[in-house]
């Protein structure tokens, strides 16, 4: 059985030209199509490509708008007009002499942004919706906060490589989402003191049902039915096949619905979860003090690091300068001998003794005198 070929769209931004020319905003056109504002960005930027169900609504949509379009442009002149009448000929004018054609203005060259400015427009565009977006990951305002601003940290160390990414964006947020469900955030002490629950009911129940869904099943949701991406992307994001993927999301919905059938459709899904995320009071940080965060973190690792390697260096040092350099067996206890008197320690020597003694030393010690006989 093969498959029908994809519905043909025009190019991204012929996209955009026809939403802008019906004076339909993003949010306005992802209302119709049934996505969310940021995926309607992604479609006329180019980064991602509607599929499935998506592509079908998304390109009538189009072909509407380029309808509308046709019948409200003017139509043109028709070539057979009627016969005019004779026009007097003018009078010859005097020969005017040439005027000088004024020369074309170059247009301005767009100015390149630095590498902090570009981070900071990054940050301000995409910082809001990746704090909400984890804190449907995390129930926890602050923990979703933090880890967003260190994955722009991470970003902003690793700035040359995530500039030239497809998806600058996608990049940041797979990092915070790692980072917001690592196990090791268990152990913080943070982790132990409950926050606040959602003031609405309704909220305080989605919540707690998507906070019992395992981490991976719980990214999975989020990411297809709250932020909007294709099911290939979320296997890509969530390092997985596209079937496992989509294993995930039919269980995470499955639990959802069992818990609160009024989301059992999908769309009515999408709608409940961003409500969710948008009615917390979420802030994130600005821009510059995030990235001199990052900087003053990297500075810490970097002199850590140093402080780590100049410790071992000393202290192999000393253990090669007091290192014995050749083996000395241990000695054995003392054991007392059958037969055997111990040691004892000389005492003072008596009066015959010091004159031996002294009578020795004033002989001759060596010499061929001391081996020549000598007759008493």
């Amino acid at each position: 059985m093969t498959r029908s070929p994809a519905t043909p769209l025009p190019p991204p931004k012929a996209r955009r030209r026809l939403r802008e020319t019906a004076a339909l905003t993003q949010t306005q056109l992802a209302d119709r199509v049934g996505v969310t504002p940021a995926t309607v960005r992604a479609w006329e930027s180019g980064r991602t490509t509607p599929r499935g169900r998506k592509r079908e609504a998304y390109a009538k949509l189009l072909m509407t708008l380029a309808e509308e379009e046709t019948v409200q442009a003017p139509e043109p002149e028709s070539k057979l007009e009627p016969e005019a009448k004779p026009q007097p000929q003018p009078e010859p004018q005097p020969e005017a002499k040439p005027q000088p054609q004024p020369q074309p203005v170059a247009a301005p060259e767009p100015v390149a942004l630095t590498p902090a400015q570009a981070f900071d427009a990054l940050y301000a565009f995409s910082a809001p919706a990746l704090v909400r977006q984890t804190f449907l990951l995390t129930g926890r305002r602050e923990q979703a906060r933090e880890s967003v601003e260190r994955a722009f940290q991470a970003a902003w160390e690793h700035w040359p490589e995530v500039a030239r990414d497809r998806d600058p964006v996608g990049w940041v947020r797979a990092t915070a989402y790692e980072y917001a469900l690592s196990p090791w955030q268990r152990l913080r002490p943070r982790h132990r003191h409950p926050e606040p629950p959602p003031a609405d009911p309704g909220d305080r129940t989605l919540l707690n049902t998507l906070l019992r869904l395992p981490p991976r099943h719980r990214r999975t949701l989020v990411l297809y039915d709250g932020v909007g991406l294709d099911l290939p992307e979320t296997a890509a994001e969530t390092e997985a096949s596209t079937p496992a993927t989509a294993n995930r999301l039919l269980r995470a919905r499955e639990a959802v619905a069992g818990r609160l059938p009024a989301l059992a459709d999908p769309e009515v899904l999408h709608r409940r979860l961003a409500e969710l995320a948008s009615n917390e009071r979420l802030r994130a940080a600005e821009p510059p003090t995030v990235r001199r965060g990052g900087e003053r973190r990297a500075r810490l690792r970097t002199r850590a690091a140093i402080a780590f390697t100049v410790a071992l260096i000393g202290t192999t040092a000393l253990t090669v300068r007091t290192a014995p350099t050749h083996y000395e067996p241990p000695v054995s206890p003392g054991q007392a001998v059958r037969g055997v008197p111990q040691r004892v320690a000389p005492g003072a020597l008596s009066d015959e003794e010091l004159e031996l003694r002294q009578k020795l030393r004033d002989q001759v010690q060596d010499g061929p005198q001391r081996l020549s006989p000598r007759l008493e």
